[in-house]
């Protein structure tokens, strides 16, 4: 895989030293503007400021880019004319020599080409919760069964079905755990009922999952599962009654696939009044912080 990689990834990696992927969909569709390049630029420096380096990933005419500059950020935040490209477009996507914002499948599979092996998100696609109706499971899941990266997130995004997600993942064979919890978080919300069998209480432990899983066992991605953080963090019944609203409207106006997930977190946060954003925002750099825990730690086991 031809991969381009911004100076600064580029000296990391020659030196063997602690990166932090990230994805730029939540740039490019997640988040609107001002606050996505804002996010943007508050999560790669949280990663610096923990003694990392960060690598957003983008498709950028064609190109395939670990680490961007801010003008390269700049241009994603406009979003005019950007696909929203996944794993499964990504040959599309150079073919064309088209533009746009990778998601976790993607991002996923650009750390790996990489060899970077930790990952921060704000959420992971899942299982849809109108999964009876239309078979709609996001292809993060497989991705993560694939490639062996360390997807840091708050658990997966709130508009899916939870439990129906978690039982997808075990069947990939991707272990979740949690990050000082048992319990596994909910985007905005940090408790949801459903039980995590393994957990660990900081960053050099997650570290050694890392090593275990990766370099004596060679197996595929797993995900640490982040409370997001207490001050912002919203309430499970909060989110429920906003987000039957917004799928009752979702399914009103007909918007399915690709734009389901934008459509009800807009939606969200229009009903919460922005608390729902504030609280995406302070989980994203919440995220990337611990990873860059992780990422350094990990280095560091690795001399």
């Amino acid at each position: 895989m031809k991969l381009q990689f911004s100076a600064e990834v580029a000296k990391a990696r020659k030196g063997h030293g602690p990166v932090v992927a990230l994805e730029s969909s939540v740039i490019a569709q997640g988040l609107p503007p001002p606050f996505n390049l804002q996010s943007a630029l508050r999560c790669e420096a949280a990663i610096r400021e923990e003694g990392a380096v960060p690598a957003t990933t983008a498709v950028l005419d064609g190109e395939l880019w670990v680490g961007l500059t801010g003008a390269q950020l700049r241009r994603l935040s406009k979003g005019a004319g950007l696909r929203k490209i996944g794993s499964r477009d990504l040959a599309m996507a150079i073919a064309d020599e088209a533009s746009g914002g990778t998601t976790v499948s993607a991002t996923c599979e650009l750390a790996a080409a990489a060899g970077i092996r930790v990952f921060a998100t704000g959420g992971l696609g899942g299982v849809h919760r109108a999964v009876a109706e239309h078979l709609d499971i996001s292809q993060d899941l497989p991705a993560l069964g694939r490639f062996p990266v360390a997807v840091v997130c708050a658990g997966a995004k709130s508009v899916l079905d939870l439990p129906k997600t978690l039982e997808v993942l075990e069947t990939l064979g991707v272990p979740v755990i949690g990050v000082g919890t048992t319990e596994l978080p909910g985007f905005y919300t940090r408790h949801t009922g459903l039980r995590l069998e393994h957990d660990v209480a900081g960053a050099k432990q997650a570290a050694r999952l890392c090593k275990v899983r990766f370099d004596e066992l060679g197996q595929g991605g797993m995900v640490f599962a982040l409370p997001p953080p207490d001050e912002t963090s919203l309430k499970l019944a909060e989110v429920e009654r906003h987000l039957t609203a917004a799928l009752t409207a979702a399914k009103r106006r007909r918007i399915t696939g690709k734009a389901v997930t934008p459509f009800l977190l807009a939606e969200l946060s229009a009903r919460t009044k922005g608390k729902s954003l504030q609280a995406n925002l302070a989980l994203l750099e919440n995220n990337a912080r611990f990873a860059a825990k992780v990422a350094v730690a990990l280095s560091q086991a690795h001399g």
